[in-house]
């Protein structure tokens, strides 16, 4: 049985591991409120860009502008969305897991799948084993998601024109509530926008009216797909960030318990401990005064 000395070291130091979650939990609760901010105040705009070059696609032709272009499948694209840092539960794991699994199974047919990492975690896992890594960045916060989403946009969108990759697909955890995230992988080029009910008339009829561009049509989807690519990746930016700050406010909330919980036990093992030592000093007191007797 450890001494009693061993035993409130380790009651002091479990306490003091307390203290850290439950501070964690503090700062990732705040965290997560301003961030889901965030993201609830990007989603109508999202939505938006998302209906019109839905329109603009129904009447262009996939032939009216070069990311719309369909290929056959031998190069595929992932961009990899995980954290700088874990303390977050199967946070990480559940991306990295997603991205091999999809690889496997729904890529099989590419000859290369190349990874664009975004996120410390998922860039050590991968680089020990050994995959395609075309490129890394930190994970973004919320003052540089989209200035982070703006220039990985631009990367696959040269990477896509220029041949190096036929698909590309973006993997992330999108934001459901405080207490649940999912792994969504989405395909972002070729750009392949949601019909919306926008673009739909009465009896389900696509409305084929073409409309008058200004500047022009070339000029306007030249600004608008590719905007389109960008605003994807901020939207899956803004759920990896939600979804990562309400995993580790979990995480830490159930440290905080489970430290409590051992405390719990330390103190009746000490307590036990202690009751046993006082027992052994009184039986060698009585033992030494009849020994005296005799």
């Amino acid at each position: 049985m450890p001494s009693l000395k061993a035993i409130r070291t380790r009651i002091t130091s479990v306490k003091n591991t307390r203290k850290i979650t439950k501070a964690m939990q503090l700062v990732s609760t705040a965290k997560l409120k301003r961030a889901q901010g965030a993201l609830i105040a990007a989603r109508p705009y999202t939505q938006a860009i998302t209906e019109v070059v839905a329109q603009l696609s129904a009447v262009a032709g996939t032939d009216s502008h070069p990311l719309f272009e369909e290929r056959t499948l031998q190069k595929a694209g992932i961009v990899v969305m995980t954290s700088d840092r874990g303390q977050a539960g199967a946070f990480n794991a559940n991306v990295t897991k997603a991205v091999e699994r999809y690889a496997a199974n729904e890529l099989s047919g590419a000859s290369e799948v190349s990874l664009r990492i975004i996120g410390r975690k998922g860039n050590q896992y991968f680089s020990r084993r050994r995959a395609t890594i075309t490129s890394f960045d930190g994970a973004p916060t919320g003052a540089t998601a989209l200035d982070s989403a703006r220039e990985t946009a631009n990367r696959v969108i040269a990477d896509f024109k220029a041949g190096k990759v036929d698909r590309v697909f973006v993997v992330y955890n999108e934001f459901k509530n405080a207490g649940s995230q999912s792994v969504k992988v989405k395909q972002i080029l070729p750009v392949m926008p949601e019909q919306t009910t926008a673009i739909v008339k009465k009896g389900d009829e696509p409305d084929n009216a073409d409309y008058i561009y200004e500047p022009g049509k070339q000029e306007l989807l030249d600004r608008l797909v590719p905007l389109y690519v960008q605003i994807m990746l901020y939207r899956a930016a803004l759920e990896s960030i939600t979804s990562f700050f309400a995993a580790q406010m979990t995480a830490m909330q159930n440290a905080t318990k489970n430290a409590g919980d051992m405390i719990a036990a330390l103190t009746l093992q000490f307590n036990r401990a202690r009751q046993a030592s006082i027992t052994k000093e009184l039986a060698e007191i009585v033992g030494g005064a009849e020994a005296l007797k005799g």
